[in-house]
């Protein structure tokens, strides 16, 4: 899905946000990458410019990023020589969060059960058209419902594909304290925990200190279970009403003791659906953002090294949730999974019951696939690589076999206007993505995700009770 966020840019460019650009270069400062003990951010982008621009982004986005779907029921056949990640999704959880708009469903353990069995069924299709994968990336929903089954799956896959030397899954604070968790050692490379805050009063405004417990006991959860992963993440949310300084800064500190080898630290993400209803009362207003990432900046550079706008980790070689910042394509099995082939994107069914069906008449589960054209696509890359605060000339001259300056010089002309990039005075074929430019690229991103609620939307609202 993320794919479609190639088509933000181009909306952003043709509102006059590059006339902007020029404009506001002549009242931003240069943004100094050189380490200061202690770091500070140099965050010049003003708050007015922030809300205009995510005000600009929503209207565009709400309209306009949907899909324009074509029926399939295949996928095509790997492609001689490129690399592939496999994604499964676990559309179930134990309770359903009122903001929360990914594809779930309600557990039942019969359900999940019986899903599980497909899920590995659909893994050996792929296998039979031919691919192979480096790394799997498991989401959900909540992807440790039932650790026997996800055990299982894991297994499978790593037999099934012999390459994967990489294992990534999500799972809440609570499933950390269940004995049967344990099975996922050995078995999980890396695991990602949603924390979103250890504060207790965020937490219950959140619907969240019911579900999961409070602050110290996630806290204490997690510390346990460090030795069972190589690589444990902790997902923290800022940008809620009422997260003060105070209580940011706490969540790095708490964040800190752990000691996790990644943190990944997302904007609040108020979708279509959940704006009228919640955003009152969760939503902080759009000029604390800026101040709280810079917060963030200031006190985890050092400690760790940024691997995007909101992910840090203590290494910069290692896996990490925006998985498709180092894999341009992947194949995606489980109902309301997506796949990116050959510049197309593939929708798997989000009802059950039809996927159910089709794994069991021997058909994977796709039907629905939109093609790319290939300016899009480069759009995507760029804005990945802002994202990532990796942007290569070199990239795009070897994939695309382009002038990253001329192919997309709208982009690089009003990026630099506003001092989000500048070029690396050691090597040519890089580009430095500034703090300024780490800010518009966790705007960008964070309005994209939010519009991806429309595309989900689209694809949830023939369902019916019989769906599940």
């Amino acid at each position: 899905m993320r794919l479609l966020l190639a088509l933000v840019i181009q909306w952003f460019c043709s509102q006059g946000f590059i006339q902007l650009g020029f404009f506001m270069s002549s009242i931003i400062q240069s943004a100094s990458q050189e380490l200061i003990k202690p770091y500070q951010s140099n965050i010049t982008v003003p708050n007015w410019m922030i809300s205009s621009m995510e005000r600009v982004m929503q209207y565009y986005v709400d309209k306009n990023l949907r899909l324009d779907t074509i029926s399939t029921d295949r996928m095509p056949k790997p492609v001689e020589g490129k690399k592939y990640m496999l994604y499964a999704h676990i559309p179930f959880c134990h309770t359903l969060c009122s903001f929360c708009t990914f594809h779930r469903f309600l557990f039942r353990e019969d359900k999940a059960r019986e899903y599980f069995v497909a899920l590995r069924k659909e893994m050996q299709m792929a296998k039979d058209l031919g691919y192979e994968f480096e790394s799997m990336y498991i989401g959900g929903g909540t992807t440790t419902v039932l650790e026997d089954e996800l055990a299982r799956t894991i297994e499978h896959a790593k037999n099934l594909f012999p390459g994967i030397k990489e294992v990534s899954c999500e799972s809440d604070p609570q499933h950390l304290a269940s004995p049967e968790f344990k099975q996922l050692k050995g078995l999980v490379d890396r695991m990602s925990i949603g924390v979103q805050s250890f504060d207790d009063g965020i937490l219950k405004m959140t619907d969240r200190l019911d579900k999961f417990g409070s602050g110290q006991q996630t806290f204490d959860r997690i510390m346990a279970a460090k030795e069972l992963f190589p690589i444990i993440n902790v997902d923290l949310i800022f940008g809620f009403r009422g997260q003060t300084d105070e209580i940011i800064q706490s969540d790095l500190e708490m964040a800190s003791k752990l000691d996790p080898r990644q943190i990944t630290t997302y904007p609040l993400m108020i979708t279509h659906q959940t704006r009228k209803s919640v955003k009152g009362q969760l939503a902080a207003p759009h000029g604390d953002m800026v101040n709280q990432y810079r917060q963030i900046l200031n006190h985890l550079t050092g400690q760790y090294t940024q691997l995007s706008a909101w992910a840090f980790g203590k290494t910069n070689d290692e896996g990490f949730d925006e998985y498709v910042i180092d894999y341009d394509e992947y194949l995606g099995v489980g109902s309301g999974s997506f796949s990116f082939l050959n510049d197309t994107l593939y929708v798997n069914t989000f009802s059950l019951k039809k996927y159910q069906q089709r794994i069991a008449e021997g058909r994977m589960a796709v039907e629905q696939q939109k093609k790319y054209q290939l300016k899009e696509v480069m759009q995507y890359r760029f804005l990945l690589g802002m994202f990532s605060g990796r942007l290569s000339r070199k990239y795009f001259r070897d994939t695309f076999n382009v002038n990253l300056d001329t192919a997309l010089f709208k982009e690089m002309t009003s990026m630099k206007a506003m001092g989000a990039l500048k070029n690396d005075p050691v090597n040519p074929d890089e580009l430095i993505v500034t703090d300024n430019g780490k800010m518009l690229g966790l705007l960008m991103m964070k309005e994209f995700y939010s519009g991806m609620d429309n595309v989900r939307a689209q694809l949830r609202q023939p369902l019916g009770a019989t769906d599940m």
